[in-house]
């Protein structure tokens, strides 16, 4: 992928993949949607707390597809049409499959590594959104994020009403005063910062285990463009003042529903003051100091999934290895 600025990503954005036509216009045929949902040619991803079944099979990865007649009952939302088959997404438990629920986390019963080949197995987008193909992965991004909003507004914001879904999943609307709400998307900027010297600076927020650094990110506030966010976030966090920002690639990070945009930009000043409730640590890195840091296993990165991989990757000039 050629960006902006005429640098080349290192990697394809796993996230930011898909194949299918969205279909905007059907979403409000209703004669439609059941006739496709009737049909058994159509298939249906079946999403829980932000996973689905895959099988393993070789090298290969899958997502496990439903007809209608085999996905369990749950909210049904239309994702879109390829090849004239309709794909859908079902909210529900997933067939078969065992979870628990403690501190509010999920855990799955069984690990796509620790099952034999072809049985299917819970996995969420940070285990194989980088596994699937293009086709799978951009259905599962689309359904865990229809998921992940779906499931925090159930409510009508202005009178509390329980709302109905719509839209072939893509509006909630509230039946007492007829309000429309549509999906949320959250900006959220990330960037690679580089000094005069060309090091990039990399850092950890309190939540991270030690030694497992990224580049900076925050959300876009209100009123407020790209790039100032970039300027704005960089400031804050650490400190540093930075000029520039140029826009490389965007992909969607569904935890729950951020859109994230990544930009290099130059560092002006160099001096690291961390607000320390949001970054623990942060640290300038020459490349070769960073690949030093990796092979001794002091460091480690973002998985390949995320967008912070690939940029820390372009900075660097080619991939990166740490696990």
């Amino acid at each position: 992928m050629e960006t902006t600025t005429g640098e080349q990503l290192v990697g394809p954005l796993l996230l930011a993949r898909g194949t299918i036509d969205r279909s905007a216009a059907l979403r409000a045929d209703e004669r439609w949607l059941e006739r496709a949902w009737s049909d058994p040619a159509t298939r249906v991803l079946v999403v829980d707390d932000g996973h689905t079944l895959v099988r393993r099979t070789g090298d290969e990865v899958h997502a496990v597809l439903f007809g209608p007649e085999e996905a369990p009952e749950g909210p049904r939302f239309l994702l879109g049409v390829e090849g004239g088959v309709a794909y859908f997404a079902v909210t529900a438990p997933l067939p078969g499959v065992a979870k628990t629920e403690a501190n509010g986390r999920v855990t799955f019963a069984m690990r796509l590594g620790d099952t034999p080949e072809g049985v299917p197995v819970a996995a969420g987008l940070r285990q194989v959104g980088g596994l699937l193909g293009d086709r799978e992965a951009g259905l599962l991004v689309y359904a865990v994020a229809l998921e992940a909003w779906h499931a925090t507004h159930e409510f009508c914001p202005r009178c509390g009403s329980r709302t109905a879904i719509q839209a072939g999943g893509h509006v909630r609307v509230c039946p007492r005063d007829g309000s429309q709400h549509f999906p949320r998307v959250d900006p959220a900027v990330i960037m690679l910062i580089r000094d005069e010297a060309d090091r990039c600076l990399l850092a950890r927020g309190p939540q991270w285990p030690k030694g497992r650094l990224s580049i900076l990110a925050g959300f876009v506030e209100p009123g407020e463009s790209l790039e100032h966010a970039v300027v704005r976030e960089v400031a804050e966090e650490v400190g540093v003042t930075v000029v520039n920002p140029r826009y490389l690639g965007s992909q969607p990070w569904p935890f729950p529903r951020s859109l994230m945009l990544g930009f290099f930009a130059e560092a002006v000043t160099t001096e690291l003051r961390p607000d320390t409730e949001e970054i623990a640590e942060a640290h300038w890195y020459s490349r070769e100091e960073l690949a030093a840091a990796l092979e001794s296993g002091e460091l480690r990165l973002p998985p390949a999934v995320s967008i912070a991989r690939r940029l820390i990757e372009t900075w660097y000039g080619g991939p990166l290895a740490d696990e």
